[in-house]
């Protein structure tokens, strides 16, 4: 992409720093289908630890890292619940059903504002040849839902939920690092509450690719059968594992600096009625459902003016804000919609 251009539409699109860089370049590397590489178990170790989880497991997607985390918690032909909107049956492409064999059943999509007493009334027991729920998913943040971050009262709930049901709990956790900033809650403590979950270093982290799947030693040693078995197996791949280290020790704080952009977007699109959601975290959602421009429209409109924004749906927008983007960057975003939306 263009240097010129002001790339809002995911925090994907990061690339690496010169620090990072220059950690990939000098990382120690090995065969890791061997379990060789000492840098890719470096960051295994790490990431288990600060979530307090036995073990981790270094993917290259944060697709593959849910998919191989659900199909440790579901058997094939039983049953997920998730929310409408959820990352894993939304932006997967059906890989639950694909690879896992796993039927899913979704509550209406509220974000982060779940209600545990209708999930816990969603949940089928055993017997008369119904599908089995075993295990409920969250996204922390949630995607869809304008980076909302659910509160940590709500996932306690869910997990006496899951646990007076006999359930898992799964965490979809791609953007975790960035509830963690915003609410203070330790990492510990959320890790505390899930049996597994993925956490990605490919978001506001910055890292060029890489998730992991968090669990007990037990389940993290089948799910490196699965990776293998998804066509995950990678080699000298302590190149990117430093990268994913890097990202760790440098640029987990610095999200409050995200945050605090994204509020300042926030804020000069809420006169023109299209902010879809307060904004907690760096995602800016836009509704703009009674607004003359649709949703494709605003984003070519922007384009032309050196602004990239992502078109989630017809009257559906949003915008990311990451490490690529300074205060300068912002600065000329917020001009470029306000006169957007303004004419």
């Amino acid at each position: 992409m263009a240097e010129s251009f002001i790339d809002l539409r995911s925090d994907t699109v990061t690339r690496p720093t010169a620090g990072m860089r220059e950690a990939m370049a000098t990382a120690e590397v090995g065969d890791d289908v061997y379990g060789e590489d000492p840098t890719v178990a470096a960051l295994e170790a790490e990431v288990a630890a600060l979530f307090g989880h036995e073990a981790a497991l270094f993917a290259p997607t944060g697709s593959m890292a849910n998919q191989i985390a659900l199909q440790l918690v579901v058997p094939p032909g039983d049953e997920l619940l998730c929310d409408a909107d959820a990352h894993v049956v939304t932006y997967e492409i059906g890989a639950a059903a694909a690879y896992g064999g796993i039927s899913s059943r979704t509550w209406p999509a509220v974000g982060a504002d779940i209600d545990p007493d209708v999930v816990a009334g969603m949940v089928r027991p055993d017997g008369y040849f119904a599908v089995p729920t075993r295990a409920i998913a969250v996204e922390q943040t949630h995607n869809r839902g304008g980076g909302g971050v659910i509160p940590l009262t709500t996932l306690r709930e869910l997990r006496r939920v899951a646990d007076d049901h006999g359930l898992a709990l799964h965490c979809d956790g791609a953007r975790i690092w960035h509830a963690h900033v915003a609410d203070g809650v330790p990492l510990a403590e959320y890790g505390a509450l899930f049996d597994t979950l993925s956490v990605c270093l490919s978001k506001g982290l910055g890292a060029p690719i890489g998730s992991l799947v968090l669990g007990s030693a037990e389940k993290i040693d089948r799910a490196r059968f699965i990776r293998k078995r998804m066509g995950g197996g990678m080699r000298q791949v302590g190149v990117l594992a430093a990268a994913g280290r890097y990202a760790l020790a440098h640029h987990v704080t610095r999200l409050a600096e995200d945050h605090a952009k994204a509020a300042r977007l926030a804020e000069a699109v809420a006169p023109f009625g299209v902010l879809a959601a307060p904004v907690r975290t760096n995602l800016v959602p836009l509704d703009l459902t009674k607004h003359p421009l649709d949703a494709k429209a605003l984003a070519a409109a922007a384009r032309a003016e050196g602004l990239l924004v992502s078109v989630l749906g017809p009257r559906t927008a949003r915008l990311v804000t990451h490490m690529d983007v300074d205060d300068a960057g912002i600065d000329r975003a917020m001009e470029i919609l306000t006169r957007l939306l303004r004419a």
